[in-house]
Order: C-alpha cells, then structure tokens, then sequence
C-alpha cells in the first residue's frame, strides 16, 4: 500500500523520484507528491512541496511546469487509508513547514496524539494519520537539539501501528532520516549518491544494490554515506544485496497493459519455479531449505494462512494435501487467524503464501503462530528479500518475476506449482509412491505448453467477453479443487471489470444461488474431466432449466458441447490434478477482456493496491 521514493545526489533528482514513483504507482494511485530542499534562496534551505490528486502523471505535469530541481527530496504515491483521496491529504506532510514525511502503514494511535498535539497549538492540514507523525518530530526536535535521527527516533517510540519512513527537516537539509516497523524499506547504493524506496523495483535502473532494513531499524543517508542503527540505537552493519532484477522485467514491452503481459508470461514463470527443483521422476526436497528433511520428517498436517489470491491457491492446495498425500490441511484467511487463538500442534506446518511477502495480515498470523507454539513454518513467496522469507523456517521462491498489474496473475499460478511440489514432498512420506511421483512430476513438467495451449484461447475469449459488456452480476461454478478456481475467476472478475461476481460450489446451487438466476446473470462453469463431471452436468441443467446463460470452460474429452444458452469453450485435455492451473488461465483472459471493453483502469482498478502492507 503507498509507494515512497527518496533521494540524495550532487545532481538533479527530481527526475529519479518521479520515474521511480511511476514504478510504484501499482502499490497506490489516488494523490502523490514530492517534497525536496530548496537552496536556492540566499536566506537558507527551504523545504518545497507539490501535490497533486491522481496519478504520478498530474504530479509529473506540475513538476514539469515548475521547472523543479533539487539534490535532496523524498516522494510518495498515496493509496488512501485515512482521508479520501485530496490534495491535502496527499503525502508529504509537514509540520510547520520545518519537516516533511512520507509514510506507508497505519498508526493506530492517531487520534489520541492529534488530540494532544493540537493542545499543544498544533494545527492539522489534513485527515491523515501521517501528519501526527510529522508534527511528532517536530516536537522531538527541539528535545533533541536540532537532530533529526533522535527526532524521529523519540516521535516513533509514541507511534503504535505500522511505519516506513523517509523525513526531510530544514535544520538538517542535507540528509534524510529512514525508519520501519511493520513496512518494507530498503537503501539503494549508487556511485556518490543514495536512493530509499519501499520496493526495489523503484530504483531498479539507477541501482541493483541494496540495504534491506530490518523491523525497528533506522537510517541516516547523505553524500557521505549510509548509517544503519537498531532499535536501541546501536549501528549495525546490514549485508549488501544485489538484487536479479532488470529493468526490461518491469516494462510493458509491447503489451496494451501489464496483467495481459503477465498472464502471458505464465508459461515461463512455471518453468522458472521448477528450475532446478525436480529431476525427471523426482522432487528435490532441498529446495526447501537446508533443514527441509528434518522438519518435513515430523510434520502430520499443515495449516495454511493467506489472504486474497494466495487464500485461494491454499484452499485448492487443501484438496492436493488430502486426496492426494493423505494429510490432513486446514486453510485460514490470515485476518481471522491471527484473532481466532488457533490451537497449536507442535507437528503442524504453518504455510504462509504472499506474492510480496509483506502482507501484513500474513506477517502477523505468522509471528502470533509462532507464539501459540505452532511447531514449524514455511513460506511461498516472489520476493527472496521479504519479511515473511526472513521469519520462516523454510521458503521456496515462487520466481514469477515482478508482477506489477495489482489483479495476480502469474503470481497464482506458480504459488500453486510451488504447492503441488510441496505436497509431493510431504505426501512421500505418506501415501505417495515412487510411480506416483513420477507421473505428478511428468505433469508439471508438460505444464508449460498446456498453458501456452490455453493462452491460445485469447481470441475466443476476446469475443465471448462482449456477452458481459452490460451486466452487472455473475456466478460461477466449480466442483472439488476447481471450486477455488472458480472463486478466483470471480475474484478476477470483480477486481478489474467492478462487476459483482460471485463464486460457489457447483452442488450448493440449488441451496440458493438458484434464485438469482435468469437471462441476465451469466453463470460460468469450469468442466474438467473427472469423477464429478456427471454431477456437474446436473448442475448446469439446473442452470438451464431456468433460463440461464452458460459459459462452460470444459475438458475437450469431457463431451460438453454448446447448444440453446450454452457456450463452451474447449480446454485441451489434462490430467485432473493439474487442471485446476490450467482452467486458471481461461478464466484469467475472460476478466482482462470484459474489464477493456468495460474500459477501466486494468492495471490500477479503484481502491485497491498491489501489496497490502497494513491490515
């Protein structure tokens, strides 16, 4: 949620914060701003600030118009929490034009510090809680004699909530001062110039180095260099990382938006998260971790946490678990887990999935796990320098690459790859045996190409989306494992189309779904060929019956056909247990092309955000 960009350079870096705020514009797109030292003036630094409601583009336009130039400044793209979207309360904030703040997170306690400090004479621009923490370090600065590290370091220790920092003051014009709790914040080193962002993707093209600051760290950054100190205060040395990305990986690169680019990108991601992770008949079990063998040897059941997307891939990964490796799973949307007081097992494996790793409500249910005395933790993620990786026992990488469209995509598919190979691991020890690990392993290794097969879909399903250009509502249908896929077909739908869609198993139709049913509700179906075939055809007649229109995506051998109110579209053959990821993919194309012709903003669809870093 928000995106900060900072920096500090001999030259011009104005252009730096706005190239790097359009990189994050998928994490927040309502307002954004800019706040840079201004030297100019004979009389002293000058802290100037430009705002604007909208996308980076406005704030780009003003600069432009401005003619701004600065060496030092911090920059934010605002994804609203509190206070609708405004120019007033767009980040950066001040605090009598002394000190500027950006700040991704939520402090909880705002409201009892806006009481005190307006008390104490303290006048509010804005209905933000970060302006409590600008006009904080004001009140710490004078405490402090004029240091902004020991300002900002005494305001946050009155904050409760979350926080990623970057604070500009003009008593000390010539550095910026980084903190984080709860919120990702890294230091991007370059050659006599220094870079802070929430996400390295916002500076990927200036740097590949980076800092990762840990929870409760703090930063000085200026033109002689970065220093790092730990909650206490004591300066510690964090390990230099080089990040793999590339700049190419975040560009659009000929396609109209980027979740098209990245459904199509799919293919190759799958390939990427089996890489070195299977043989021809085996999974290599060390792609957990160094200690995968030991910890997976005393596991009897696993409990997944998750949020959104990756809550959907738990929940078919629970029927992988069951049917297939015989062991016992439980799947939690992690909001409710961290709030329930699960009961602990010590042989439990607690799997948390996120794409950023920095899900908030997925952080947490991992660290309130830990405390009830769950035994042992895995993670699945996409970015190796995440919090999530930090605090788990075992991770395995999903490598999807950057996924910048805010609907997941390729996210989905390899978090549910990195699951089957999971479960095959867990489920040798069970009841999967050494020909059964051999075909599952023979599928993964084909999925690929059964993607690219339906991808060739694209243009059957360009034409069927005009069925939903003017409706307002949808269902869709799913039996055993393809019951997730339908939710998240749903999910897709009302994500970057805003038309209401819903998801249920198939055989709860007639327990009341049925009553929504008629000529203007389209209900999609996924038809796999499997055991449930039979009683899903039920189900559609159901539908039918009614007066219902049908979108089946179905199995080629499953004998669905179109006719009156049916329209079916062939998926090529699959094996039942990896069809799940195959049908994703249909169903993922259906939602991009009815949200273009619905013309809205795919990539960046209203009030929502990539990475979700505050509960």
């Amino acid at each position: 949620m928000c995106g900060i960009v900072a920096a500090i350079s001999p030259n011009n870096i104005v252009p730096l914060l706005i190239e790097g705020l359009r990189k994050l514009e998928y994490r927040g797109y309502d307002s954004a701003g800019i706040a840079i030292v201004d030297s100019s003036n004979n009389a002293g630094s000058e802290i100037r600030r430009y705002r604007t409601v909208g996308k980076v583009n406005e704030l780009a336009k003003c600069i432009d118009a401005e003619k701004v130039s600065s060496t030092i400044g911090i920059a934010h793209t605002r994804w609203a929490t509190h206070g609708v979207p405004s120019e007033a309360n767009a980040h950066p904030h001040f605090s009598s034009e002394h000190v500027a703040i950006v700040h991704n997170g939520i402090i909880e306690n705002h409201e009892s510090l806006r009481l005190q400090q307006q008390q104490a004479g303290y006048n509010f621009d804005s209905e933000t809680d970060t302006e409590v923490i600008a006009h904080q370090v004001h009140i710490s600065l004078d405490k402090n004699n004029g240091d902004t590290l020991s300002a900002v370091r005494s305001a946050v220790l009155e904050l409760e909530g979350s926080y990623a920092l970057a604070v500009i003051s003009q008593q000390e014009p010539n550095q910026i001062i980084a903190a984080r709790r709860g919120s990702p914040l890294v230091i991007g080193l370059g050659e006599g110039e220094y870079y802070l962002a929430s996400d390295m993707t916002a500076l990927i093209g200036v740097t590949q180095r980076f800092i990762i600051l840990e929870d409760g760290d703090f930063a000085r950054i200026s033109l002689e260099g970065v220093a790092v100190y730990d909650e206490n205060g004591k300066v510690v040395e964090r390990a230099e990382h080089i990040s793999q990305l590339s700049s190419h990986a975040v560009e659009l690169n000929g396609y109209r938006h980027y979740m098209l680019k990245e459904i199509h990108e799919q293919p190759y991601a799958v390939t990427q998260t089996l890489e070195g992770r299977i043989t021809q008949t085996k999974v290599l079990e060390e792609s957990f971790g160094t200690s995968a063998t030991t910890i997976f040897d005393s596991i009897e059941g696993v409990n997944i946490v998750a949020c959104g997307t990756s809550y959907h891939a738990g929940l078919l990964a629970r029927y992988w678990f069951e049917a297939i490796a015989g062991i016992p799973c439980n799947v939690e949307i992690a909001s409710e887990f961290r709030y329930r007081k699960p009961v602990a097992r010590k042989n439990q494996l607690l799997v948390t999935i996120s794409q950023s790793g920095e899900t908030a409500d997925t952080l947490a249910a991992l660290k309130e796990a830990k405390v009830r005395g769950f035994g042992y933790s895995l993670t699945i993620c996409n970015s190796a320098e995440s919090s999530l990786v930090r605090e788990s026992d075992l991770c395995l990488m999903t490598r999807a690459g950057p996924e910048i469209g805010v609907a997941s995509t390729k996210a989905f598919t390899t978090q549910l790859v990195s699951l089957l190979l999971l479960v095959i691991v867990l489920g040798r020890r069970k009841q999967i045996d050494e020909a059964t690990e051999a075909h599952l392993v023979n599928e993964l290794r084909t999925l690929s190409r059964k993607l690219e097969d339906a991808l060739g879909l694209d243009k059957q399903i360009k034409q069927l989306a005009e069925r939903f250009a003017d409706k307002q509502h949808a269902l869709f249908l799913g039996r055993g494992a393809h019951y997730p896929v339908a939710m998240e077909g749903a999910l897709k739908l009302k994500e970057i189309s805003y038309i209401h869609a819903e998801a249920y198993a198939a055989g709860e139709l007639k327990h009341g779904p049925l009553a929504l049913v008629d000529a203007n509700m389209p209900v999609v179906s996924i038809a796999p060929n499997n055991n449930l075939l039979e009683k899903l055809k039920s189900n559609l007649q159901e539908v039918r019956a009614r007066g219902g229109e049908l979108i089946v995506f179905a199995d080629s051998e499953s004998g669905v056909s179109s006719g009156p109110n049916v329209e079916v579209l062939h998926v090529a053959a699959t094996d039942d247990v990896i069809s799940p990821i195959v049908f994703t993919v249909p169903l993922q194309l259906l939602a991009y092309h009815v949200a273009v012709l619905k013309g809205t903003d795919v990539d960046h669809p209203r009030n929502l955000a990539k990475s979700v870093t505050v509960e």
